[in-house]
């Protein structure tokens, strides 16, 4: 009788920018640590915080081989986090996680396997608003069932808490330096390539809106969203005007339809 070959699940890498964190990180790592898929490595790179999110990083790092931490000497911005991480990344497949979001506990296994099935580089998923207290806004965040790059073209349907892809297939896909909306240009980069990804149509992660965050600001939102058609599509300004209108009208008509209350 032939021996059964046990394959081994192929390594997620997590990439975890943190800054002044110390009132989220701690149930952050914790909903990464109770993942049911367990062949993870989280990297989380700390962007000169000043409060004690570092320190608590530390003391967890220091119980569990699977966290490496690394500590920028000068606040750099969330891209030069996010690249720092990356370039330590030794997974094939490269996951996202911010310092104040929450998977579900079967939040890789689902998507992994959606990836393998499917033979697919690239997945995202629903997920479902909090607030700061992590109390639930009773939202979900949903997507488009065949997303293509015209669609998200004007509008991020990806929540970068549940984006995975494939460095295999695409190589490590570094950061823009763009400010703001980095998450945004990282998916347009990769449905350019690809032309159009599916979900995984169900809720796996809580996204948390905290009062100063772009996603309680209107005004921030059109701003930075026109920063992206200006300097990562390099349109000139009338063009970028054109593209916001249309921006605008997928927010205002589209957008809605995708929000569903729980």
């Amino acid at each position: 009788m032939k021996k059964r070959i046990k394959m081994e699940k192929p390594l997620v890498s997590i990439i975890t920018p943190s800054f002044n964190s110390e009132k989220f990180i701690i149930q952050t790592i914790q909903s990464v640590q109770d993942q049911t898929y367990q062949n993870w490595e989280m990297i989380i790179v700390d962007d000169a915080s000043t409060d004690k999110t570092s320190s608590i990083i530390k003391e967890i790092a220091a119980g569990d081989k699977k966290i490496r931490f690394i500590q920028l000497d000068k606040n750099s911005g969330t891209g030069i986090a996010r690249n720092t991480a990356l370039n330590e990344a030794k997974g094939k497949y490269i996951a996202f996680l911010d310092a104040d979001d929450l998977w579900k506990p079967q939040k890789l296994d689902k998507q992994i396997d959606y990836l393998t099935q499917h033979n697919l580089p690239f997945t995202f998923s629903f997920y479902e608003c909090i607030n700061e207290e992590g109390e639930s806004l009773n939202k979900r965040v949903e997507a488009p069932k065949n997303l293509s790059y015209v669609q998200l073209f004007f509008c991020n349907y990806v929540g970068n808490l549940t984006g995975i892809y494939d460095a295999d297939y695409f190589g490590k896909i570094a950061v823009t330096s763009i400010r703001k909306r980095q998450d945004w240009v990282l998916w347009l980069t990769i449905l350019k390539k690809i032309k159009s990804a599916g979900p995984v149509a169900e809720s796996l992660a809580y996204y948390r809106i905290r009062k100063n965050s772009i996603s309680a600001s209107k005004f921030d939102l059109l701003k930075h969203n026109f920063a992206v058609y200006r300097t990562f599509h390099r349109y000139n300004v009338a063009v970028s005007l054109i593209c916001m209108i249309g921006f605008l009208a997928t927010q205002l008509i589209i957008k809605p339809h995708y929000s569903k209350k729980l």
